[in-house]
Order: structure tokens, then C-alpha cells, then sequence
């Protein structure tokens, strides 16, 4: 089975026990397994204003669900969680991105893999690299070269 590492976030409500909630949620899909989750990091907020912080963590999974199966399942998981789509980048609930999917590399209406923002998001980078030290980011080498070429992270182990 393919490295699949899943992006989970929060930054409203309790947003660790979201992502513990969200944790056992992956667990439970079908043919799945929740290998490795990382450490929960306190980000700050982009986007809009005036957000609170973020707690952010990598999930690696094995699955034999397939990509776009995949994602319907994560979007499930964020709608029970009473996501709310609103504006871009806006605080939320939960949120739950497809990061890689082992070396497979495309780019659908749907689906783009690697995660387009992986390289520039160091709240994605270093528990990505907690997890998974010498993961290859398809087309873009090492996580840990591209965390190296971003400013020193200004993550916090959440509390």
C-alpha cells in the first residue's frame, strides 16, 4: 500500500480534541489503518485576521482506498464534524487535506497531489517530518530540504 499522510487542522471549538476525534474517524474507514500521528502544533492563523491559533498534525494512513474515494471520505468526516465551507483560509472546525498519496502525482478538478501548498506550509512540513523523516514529496524531493528552505518554524507543541 501507498505512504498516504493526511493534514488535520483546527483552529475553533476545543480544536485537540477535534483532531483526536478526527484521528479515530480515519481509523475507522474502510481498509484503513492509522499508522503514525503526529505531535499536535500550535500555528498561527493565515488568512483573515483575527483568528485564533491553529492545532495542526500529519496522520499517516495505510488504506487500500483509492485517492478521490479518499478525499470523499475525509470531507465526510469534516462535515460530521459540522464543518462549515465559508470564506478562504477562515477559521473552522476541522480540516482534513489529502497531503501525498504515495508518489502518484495529478491534478483533476478534484484532486491535486502532492497537496499544492505542502511546500510553503511549515505547520504541514515539520510534523509531516516528525512522522515520516525522509518522506520524498513527489516532484519536489525531500520534506525535510523544502522545511529548510522556509523560515525557522514558529510552531508550539500544543497544551
Amino acid at each position: 500500500m501507498p505512504e498516504v499522510f493526511v493534514g488535520l487542522g483546527a483552529n475553533l471549538g476545543e480544536p485537540a480534541v477535534q483532531l483526536r476525534g478526527a484521528v479515530q474517524a480515519l481509523a475507522a474507514l474502510p481498509h484503513t489503518e492509522v499508522k503514525k500521528v503526529s505531535t499536535f502544533y500550535r500555528s498561527s492563523a493565515i488568512g483573515p485576521a483575527g483568528q485564533p491559533d491553529y492545532c495542526n498534525a500529519v496522520a499517516q494512513l495505510d488504506t487500500a482506498m483509492a485517492p478521490e474515494p479518499l478525499l470523499d471520505a475525509l470531507l465526510a468526516i469534516e462535515d460530521a464534524a459540522s464543518r462549515v465551507r465559508g470564506e478562504r483560509w477562515g477559521a473552522r472546525l476541522l480540516d482534513l487535506d489529502l497531503l501525498l498519496y504515495g508518489q502518484m502525482v495529478c491534478s483533476t478538478a478534484r484532486l491535486t497531489l502532492p497537496h499544492p501548498e505542502l511546500a510553503f506550509r511549515d505547520f504541514v512540513l515539520w510534523p509531516l517530518i516528525e512522522i515520516a523523516p525522509e518522506v520524498q514529496v513527489p516532484l519536489l524531493g525531500r520534506a525535510r530540504d523544502l522545511l529548510d528552505k522556509l523560515p525557522t518554524p514558529a510552531l508550539s507543541e500544543w497544551i
